[in-house]
């Protein structure tokens, strides 16, 4: 017998099925399971033992009301950190997120729900387009993303690059929004998930967020809190990623697409390199105007082809098509035509965006001091390494350090090679924009050592490594 999870992507589906999947309906929580002393709780995780569906749902409901300290939410974590989950645990949790809050749909909003999210890395800006090409090609895209911490860029911060571009919407707003242009990008509201915000911030200070269950949990509660059918996963790895190796992140992969099936949302995950930078720019303004290069059809190849691969997957699970190739069809014709464009032009402006930079991208923040890296020998470019780029641009103050920290979106690097291209003494290698003097030249020394350049041209590998389905 096929469950939901299991239909054709061209199955028709009316709304998330998160109130009518049996794995959510959990026991509600009674008073002597919320009295259930958490220290029994702590210690049956720190021998091995699975926990029970009622256990899973006191520490969730605890973590949202307060019930128990902040101290022994934390030990919990640190045991699930040590012991793991079994993929029945991870989806309890994840449903007990999820149910923790507000679980929006749009059942009033005509048309297939959908979504993507990528585990993140350095210059990932593919959400910027995807959204319009599969709002263009008739998916309804109700998008909570995130802000950047660390090395790796945040969808928010480049979003707030854009005069005036709200992304702290109400639920009416974003309703609105869905039915006027077909896609909306926020973050996440107060009301959606609220045990995860609570768990993750224990989880950022008590070293225990590197856990493939606790990140499973906490990225599809929100997802599946948005009230989406189909939801494709970009699961990055390598340098510039969250996670490094590519074991790690496919056992992450498959616990996503796991709890996307077991609640009936359609899921496919797709595990991509993330070693040399994605595209050519390297903070908030940058990547906007790279993405606006993209949609206009002179964007780099491989941000190019990333985006438009990973919103052709979101189409067919959609169901908007009947096939992954037609799909791929549909989705580079709205591309060629300029109609995703259009489409990104009228979500700028429901969200209060000033439109006129699509014309004129100087109307973007721009820092003062801008410096050329020239190539100090020649050769081919065999390796540009994410991580440490990343962390120039975040120091430059393109990203954070801490969660208060402000973001300069005028700041960044832009790469002028890719990987594989020949290079002679004084060719340009990268242009930087700075605050200062001494930023710009710290920035450039980072470059010259991310920038490998050797006799021979390195072999050229795929994005895409994987697909788990």
């Amino acid at each position: 017998m096929r469950t939901s999870a299991e239909r054709s992507p061209s199955t028709p589906m009316t709304g998330s099925n998160l109130a009518s999947n049996p794995l959510l309906d959990l026991a509600v929580v009674h008073d002597h399971d919320t009295a259930m002393r958490a220290v029994d709780v702590i210690r049956k995780k720190r021998d091995g033992e699975a926990l029970s569906a009622s256990e899973i749902a006191a520490f969730v409901e605890a973590a949202t009301r307060g019930h128990w300290p902040d101290y022994q939410l934390s030990a919990l974590l640190m045991a699930i950190f040590c012991r793991g989950m079994n993929s029945e645990e991870t989806t309890h949790l994840t449903s007990c997120m999820t149910r923790s809050g507000q679980i929006l749909r749009h059942d009033e909003i005509p048309g297939p729900k959908g979504d993507k999210h990528s585990t993140g890395g350095v210059s990932d800006s593919t959400s910027l387009v995807l959204v319009p090409v599969a709002a263009e090609c008739g998916v309804i895209v109700p998008m909570m993303s995130g802000r950047a911490l660390g090395h790796t860029g945040g969808t928010l911060d480049k979003l707030d690059a854009i005069p005036g571009f709200r992304t702290q919407l109400t639920v009416p707003e974003m309703k609105s929004a869905l039915r006027q242009v077909g896609a909306v990008m926020i973050g996440q509201t107060a009301e959606v998930a609220p045990a995860d915000r609570k768990l993750y911030a224990l989880r950022d200070v008590t070293a225990t967020v590197e856990c493939i269950p606790l990140i499973a949990a906490s990225i599809m509660s929100k997802k599946l809190a948005e009230g989406i059918e189909s939801l494709v996963l970009d699961v990055k790895f390598g340098g510039g990623a969250f996670i490094k190796d590519l074991p790690r992140s496919r056992q992450l992969a498959e616990a996503m697409v796991a709890i996307g099936k077991a609640h009936g949302v359609r899921t496919q995950a797709v595990l991509t390199a993330m070693d040399a930078p994605l595209g050519n720019a390297i903070g908030n303004s940058l990547e906007v105007i790279e993405c606006l290069e993209v949609l206009r059809g002179q964007g780099p190849r491989d941000l190019t082809e990333l985006s438009l691969d990973l919103a052709a997957r979101l189409v067919f699970r959609a169901g908007v098509t009947r096939s992954l190739p037609e799909a791929h069809q549909r989705v580079r014709q709205v591309w060629q035509s300029g109609a995703a464009l259009e489409r990104w032009r009228r979500i700028v402006e429901q969200q209060g965006g000033d439109p006129h930079y699509l014309d004129d991208p100087f109307r973007l923040p721009r820092a003062p001091v801008r410096r050329t890296v020239k190539a100090e020998r020649e050769g081919y470019v065999t390796s540009i390494f994410a991580e440490p780029l990343g962390v120039a641009a975040m120091r430059l103050g393109a990203g954070r350090q801490r969660a208060e920290d402000t973001v300069d979106h005028g700041v960044g690097i832009r790469l002028a090679v890719r990987v594989g291209e020949e290079v002679k003494i004084g060719d340009r290698l990268a242009e930087i924009w700075a605050r200062s003097e001494q930023d710009a030249c710290e920035a450039a020394h980072v470059v010259l050592r991310s920038c490998r350049i050797d006799e021979s041209p390195a072999i050229s590998m795929p994005v895409i490594r994987d697909t788990i389905d």
